[in-house]
């Protein structure tokens, strides 16, 4: 527990939500300028001479005139400002995290990995560094125990931002990157992160995508990589195909030009071939749970069957066109009063009566400008139109009506379905809107059902025999229906039975110039897929001055006329030779004008071994380093970079390329930094004030953003401080520079140091993000949807445990608590604000009690490290010195294993405190502090004993000694088990460390040896 000293560390009271309401930005301009202009006061005074003499030895005397400067300089805590860039100096000069391409083996290793991040121009904000400090942390530990340690870090950098900025200014992407990764891994050194950069990799460098390109070539050896035609997000204005995330409300996020789903040939990797096995070796992952169980809700696996309904002419006659629908509930199988068929459906033209062919062509242009998230929204409301002719139910032969509707998509399933409006809320909705019969053939067993709603439950099957067909279910339990409709529709011939998965095969390229090209070409002639060979891999993007897209759908790679390697001497001359060498009937190839979506989804091979040109990965690196120890990103990447991840290396283990299973052991979520707390009053047309808490949204009424200095808490909401009647809006949002609350990290390293934001970042509270099974349901939809949903409900605060509220107040209180920790070895400030050289520690033996503070605090950051509980680690730091404030000497033995176990959170003061006191060499590979079990047991305290509130004698007892040990001890002592002899015990009284007192009955009772536990009794803790 945090001492009275330390209260200002704890997090911020909760907030009141109103999320139904629009919220204005609410830029911290002022923060930031303050920071600015500090900064810019201390860099601007520097001239390489140091206040503290943190450099002693090093640098020259300080002079008189930076004195002075010093003079002016913000008064600091301690001299951060100084420390920090000598040791990311220090670190990057000596190489200090470089892991070497050949280890002892011999060691234990730990791999620990970030989510690659995607250098965008804005550079990083404070949400940033919740994972990339927890993963330094458990590398920074694990290397000082002994481990050999892989922390690595690189670029996801192909992407779609940077390709718009190059259409916009003309800018090549390749640039924009650049100058993005510069800022990105500037900002990443300033936080004194120990990655080894001599590992630093980006997606957008050909030694790196050759080996994309080569596993692309091994899939489509074995067929799973091959091409279809699939519904695309087409923008005719724009003449484009856009991904799901720059579509908004069916239009483009870019002009707000309408887009419409428009069939186009397409790369495809066939990972339902992998379905069973990415399902059934969840088990074996150290995952949370929420994603795994996330995961098998996208794999969605179901057992059914796939039925054929025979499709009648005008004349009622069977035609030679079936519609196969495929249910996982063959015992409703008589209750069918329609089916319906996906506006897609490839049968749909060869089925529709000349009267309803206009309306349905209509119907389906309107279900081409819906996304898949809308058709499927159950919430919607559902529509459909009659395509004017029937299928005959092969289970009692009645003529079924076919309807084509939107909520049916034919990218799952067959594309149809039977519907069964008795049994199904969605088919019940639907028929009812356009007066279907509802036929119930179903009763739950016991209970009464609402016959006004669907029954989507198992029961007792009725109404369900035809003899004509030979099928009767009626008196069965659902499951044995279904198993019996099964076996009577493969003797008949009507259907068999199915292994059905929601997972659909992954759409694996982009009519885009910005990526990995994919290394095939066409023939003219005949249109066969002829793969490069792998000696000519990488195949390069050619370099273009238009990035502009084609208007007709086709890549802008087509405009590459002679596309070849212009790096390489005689590369071009190369690739053309082996085009001209093809068969003849394959001669005039073009290359494929696509590029490869994704290339991160194997990064952490490439790791392993940077620098190989001749393979993805040495094999004994491979064996040794994998796989991944603990691998960190946000809640949003839970299934698809995931499952995608998973499917890559169970590709790659089946080739021998890989040796394990799986690529992650462990993953952990961090969750989000949502902005400041910002509040908002509401205004009638008056000008006069509004509580938040009677506003509707319906309300015509103005917003007036209040400052902070202005709310005051009030119960679980914040109301004005001059009109406590009037309750205020108070809400987080994800930072966005749209709402202006983005807090940049450079801004709070100039203010109060890395290290300060680092512990501030670990102590807002669990890191683990644990996300709410009330979110597992955003991952049955489609992609254009998932990231949306969740982050709208992590930003309400109703996605998981644990997302953190930024708060710059908040900051200041870990950065008191380095500054009294600095104060603690070196001493106070001089008068002219430096600090004197060397410490205030001595050589003396510690005392016990000493030892005793310093293995407790040992004990405690060592477990909450490893269980990634970093902010209780920091609070047991705390507790240290605050203690350790209080003594009459600090010895150095004591002084030196606590920086040692500073270190890993808070490394540039760890550091410059260890040279201080003594130490020549980084202590980046000293040992951590191991505690010793004698320093922890609990010291020995005299516990008064009452009997029915006297005082009888005293007993002694551990310090935190429980109720049931103090009774046990009290009752075998010789002078108070007389009082207890021949009594009941109605209760104990126990207040811990302090008293116990035992509540005795009348005589004659036979004692009780202890009271129950569930007995009547009060403990006090």
């Amino acid at each position: 527990m945090i001492g009275s000293r330390f209260a200002s560390f704890q997090l911020q009271a909760p907030t009141f939500f109103l999320p139904s309401l629009p919220f204005p930005s609410s830029p911290r301009r002022r923060f930031r300028q303050e920071c600015r202009s500090r900064r810019r006061a201390f860099q601007t005074s520097r001239t390489g001479a140091t206040s503290c003499n943190c450099s002693a030895g090093v640098s020259k005397p300080l002079g008189e005139e930076q004195h002075q400067r010093n003079k002016q300089a913000p008064n600091r805590a301690y001299p951060f400002h100084e420390i920090e860039p000598k040791w990311q100096l220090y670190w990057e000069e000596n190489s200090t995290f470089r892991t070497p391409d050949e280890v002892d083996t011999s060691k234990p290793k730990f791999y620990v990995l970030d989510m690659f991040p995607y250098p965008s121009g804005a550079g990083l904000h404070v949400g940033h560094p919740l994972g990339y400090t927890a993963t330094d942390i458990l590398a920074r530990f694990k290397r000082m125990q002994g481990y050999n340690v892989l922390h690595p870090m690189g670029w996801d950098a192909f992407g779609l931002p940077a390709e718009q900025y190059a259409i916009d200014t003309g800018t090549h992407p390749k640039v924009t990157t650049l100058k993005n990764i510069n800022r990105f891994r500037s900002q990443l050194k300033s936080l004194g992160f120990s990655y080894d950069w001599d590992r630093e990799i980006s997606t957008t460098e050909p030694d790196y995508y050759k080996w994309t390109q080569w596993i692309f070539l091994q899939l489509l050896k074995r067929g799973l990589a091959y091409q279809a035609e699939v519904p695309v997000n087409w923008c005719p204005a724009l003449g484009t195909v856009l991904a799901n995330e720059e579509v908004v409300d069916g239009v483009s996020e870019r002009g707000g030009h309408p887009v419409i789903r428009k069939p186009m040939r397409q790369w495809m990797l066939k990972i339902t071939a992998y379905a069973d096995r990415l399902l059934r070796d969840l088990d074996e992952l150290d995952w949370p749970e929420s994603i795994k169980e996330m995961q098998r809700n996208w794999i969605g696996r179901s057992e059914g069957a796939e039925l054929e309904f025979c499709v009648l002419d005008e004349d009622a006659n069977e035609r030679d066109v079936k519609i196969t629908v495929y249910t996982t509930r063959p015992d409703t199988i008589f209750g069918v009063t329609y089916l319906v068929v996906a506006p897609e459906h490839s049968l749909l033209s060869t089925i529709v009566s000349v009267g309803q062919s206009k309306m349905v062509e209509e119907y389906k242009d309107l279900a081409s400008r819906k996304s898949d998230l809308e058709r499927t929204e159950l919430q919607k409301e559902k529509t459909g139109v009659f395509s004017g002719c029937y299928a005959r139910n092969p289970a009692n032969g009645e003529a079924t009506p076919i309807w084509v509707a939107d909520y049916v998509l034919g990218s799952y399933g067959t594309g149809a379905i039977m519907a069964v409006p008795a049994h199904d809320t969605r088919d019940n909705e639907f028929a009812a809107k356009y007066n279907i019969p509802v036929r119930m053939v179903v009763k739950p067993d016991g209970d009464c059902v609402d016959s006004s709603k669907a029954f989507a439950g198992e029961g007792t099957v009725l109404n369900s025999v035809n003899s004509s067909s030979g099928l009767d279910i009626n008196g069965l339990p659902s499951k044995a229906a279904a198993a019996k409709v099964i076996d009577w529709a493969e003797k008949y011939g009507n259907g068999t039975r199915k292994v059905n998965y929601k997972l659909r095969d992954w759409l694996f390229a982009r009519q885009r110039y910005w990526g990995e090209p994919i290394p095939v070409v066409f023939s003219d002639d005949t249109g066969e897929i002829i793969s490069l060979s792998e000696t000519d891999l990488p195949l390069t993007l050619p370099e273009l001055d238009d990035f502009t897209p084609t208007g007709t759908g086709e890549p802008p790679l087509t405009k590459a006329f002679s596309w070849g390697n212009s790096n390489e001497e005689g590369r071009l001359t190369r690739l053309i030779l082996y085009l001209e060498k093809l068969p003849e009937e394959k001669q005039a190839p073009c290359l494929s004008g696509q590029v490869l979506a994704e290339a991160m989804y194997r990064y952490y091979l490439r790791y392993m071994d940077p620098k190989n040109s001749k393979e993805l990965v040495d094999k004994r690196k491979e064996i040794y380093w994998s796989p991944v120890d603990v691998y960190v990103g946000g809640a949003e990447h839970a299934v698809l970079h995931l499952l995608y991840s998973r499917f890559w290396h169970k590709v790659l283990y089946d080739i021998g390329i890989v040796s394990t299973k799986e690529p992650f052991k462990c993953v952990i979520n961090q969750g989000i930094i949502l902005g400041e707390v910002q509040y908002t009053a509401f205004k009638d047309q008056d000008g006069n004030y509004v509580s938040a808490d009677s506003v509707n949204a319906s309300d015509e009424l103005y917003q007036e953003v209040i400052p902070e200095e202005k709310v005051k808490k009030s119960g679980d909401g914040y109301v004005l401080d001059e009109n406590p009647g009037i309750q205020v809006m108070a809400r987080a949002h994800k930072m966005s520079k749209s709402r202006g609350n983005v807090v940049n990290p450079d801004d709070v390293v100039g203010e109060y140091g890395a290290d300060a934001l680092r512990l501030y970042e670990m102590f807002m509270g669990p890191f683990r993000y644990f996300l709410s099974p009330s979110l597992y349901k955003f991952y049955d939809k489609k992609e254009d949807g998932l990231n949306k949903q969740l982050l709208k409900q992590m930003e309400c605060g109703g996605g998981g445990r644990d997302t953190k509220t930024w708060n710059t107040s908040g900051i200041e209180g870990v950065y008191r608590f380095l500054g009294r920790t600095w104060r603690l070895i070196v001493g106070s400030p001089l008068a002219d604000g430096s600090f004197q050289d060397g410490s205030l520690a001595v050589d003396v033996e510690p005392s016990f009690e000493q030892l005793r503070s310093l293995h407790r605090c040992i004990a405690k950051v060592t477990e909450e490290i490893e269980a990634t509980r970093f902010n209780t680690g920091i609070s047991a730091m705390m507790e240290f010195v605050n203690a350790a404030n209080k003594w009459d000497n600090l010895p150095r033995s004591i002084a030196e294993e606590f920086v040692l176990v500073l270190a890993p959170y808070a490394p540039h003061v760890a550091e410059e405190l260890w040279f201080r006191l003594g130490h020549s060499n980084t202590l980046a590979h000293a040992p951590f502090p191991e505690a010793r079990s004698e320093y922890l047991k609990d010291a020995k305290k005299v516990l008064p004993v009452q009997v029915n509130g006297k005082t009888r004698g005293t007993v002694e007892v551990d310090e935190g000694c429980s109720e049931e040990e103090a009774f046990r001890i009290a009752s075998q002592d010789s002078k108070l088990s007389r009082f207890l002899e021949g009594k009941s015990i109605i209760k104990t009284i126990y207040v811990q460390g302090k008293i116990l007192n035992v509540i005795l009955g009348g005589k004659g009772a036979k004692p009780k040896p202890r009271p129950n536990p569930d007995a009547s009794r009060i403990i006090v803790q």
